[in-house]
């Protein structure tokens, strides 16, 4: 199983719809990667470490493949659409990590 991460980092000036996210984005994304997607988690950045300090990120979108190949082979054709959505919600460039997930 791998996890494709894609954070949002909070900086000045930054905005972040999670309303637009949650209900338009993602359903994008899940329609558009089908069968190949198995788990989606969206988490909104509430603080940081230190009480009182900001969370470092705005947001932070998970995807879960059976494998990197099946995400490249899922996510490759629709890029383009997917990546153009990200101004409607967003004037952060994200972040994208892929992990093999351990536990």
């Amino acid at each position: 199983m791998v996890k494709v991460t894609v954070v949002y980092p909070h900086t000045a000036g930054s905005r972040f719809d999670m309303a637009y996210y949650c209900k338009t984005h993602i359903p994008l994304v899940r329609r558009l990667l089908g069968a190949a997607l198995k788990g989606v988690a969206v988490e909104q950045g509430i603080s940081g470490g230190t009480p009182g300090s900001p969370a470092p990120y705005l947001a932070i979108g998970q995807l879960q493949f059976d494998s990197v190949e099946v995400f490249q082979a899922s996510f490759g054709p629709h890029a383009q659409e997917i990546m153009a959505d990200i101004p409607n919600y967003t004037n952060i460039q994200p972040v994208i990590q892929i992990s093999e997930v351990k536990m």
